[in-house]
């Protein structure tokens, strides 16, 4: 929802460091070079830093200029309203991961907002006690077992893997907007929503990146434990901190 609607799927090979002698050799194999989960970190980071010029370039511009315009109060009503969207998305996950409790909370959740939220520019089921989830297609294989697999960047959508990245093309042909809208506007609508909540972390992410002794790592890192903790619904991780690493990842990659 929050990216466009099209996606390549790539292919990625694991590789080992090499250069230690024979003796060590026959004693153990070497430590790989890089994190075992990102054997692609040389391409991967290569990807990253472009992201990020397009992200400090176009995205950052347009959300200061988004930002000064429109106050918090609308930035977080579109927000809203594009989460509210979500609902085909989120429910049916939550069906697929045999959660019907969590799914029929979606429904509610939709019908309130849309409703007396006003087709979901506000949220008055929250304070109503029907709980937000974020559920997505990547998140229900790795329910029922499936491994992320390497660790990939993607060009313009950020962090992923194999099972991610599978999960983000059927998520976005689960759309159903987007099969009676034309073209032009649902890539717009999704133009909006990707300024509009670049706008709302602009601060959060500087500090980010000035908190962190390697930016990449840092994104990294937290994609993999915000997804670990989203694919278990752990309660370990405070809200808090869910948000913080939803804000990570999000700002990497959109």
């Amino acid at each position: 929802m929050r990216r466009l609607t099209f996606l390549a799927t790539l292919m990625t090979t694991v590789w080992l460091g090499l250069g230690a002698s024979s003796a060590q050799t026959a004693a153990a194999p070497p430590p790989p070079r890089y994190d075992e989960h990102d054997p692609l970190e040389d391409m991967n980071r290569k990807i990253f830093w472009f992201n990020d010029q397009v992200d400090n370039y176009v995205l950052v511009p347009l959300a200061k200029g988004w930002d000064t315009i429109a106050p918090d109060r609308v930035q977080r009503c579109l927000s809203n309203f594009f989460q509210n969207l979500r609902f085909p998305i989120v429910a049916a996950n939550n069906l697929l991961q045999a959660k019907p409790g969590a799914a029929a909370s979606d429904v509610g959740r939709f019908l309130v907002n849309t409703t007396v939220g006003l087709a979901g520019f506000f949220d008055p089921a929250t304070k109503w006690g029907l709980e937000q989830h974020n559920e997505d297609f990547g998140q229900t294989l790795g329910y029922w077992g499936v491994p992320p697999g390497p660790y990939i960047v993607l060009p313009f959508f950020g962090p992923s893997g194999p099972r991610d990245t599978a999960g983000f093309v059927v998520d976005a042909f689960s759309i159903v907007y987007a099969y009676f809208i034309d073209y032009e506007y649902t890539f717009g609508a999704a133009a909006v929503d990707i300024v509009n909540m670049r706008a709302l972390t602009l601060k959060e992410v500087e500090q980010i990146k000035e908190a962190s002794l390697d930016y990449y790592t840092a994104v990294r890192d937290g994609y993999r434990q915000r997804r670990e903790v989203l694919v278990n619904d752990s309660a370990v991780a405070s809200q808090e901190q869910q948000e913080d690493l939803y804000q990570i990842e999000e700002d990497s990659g959109e």
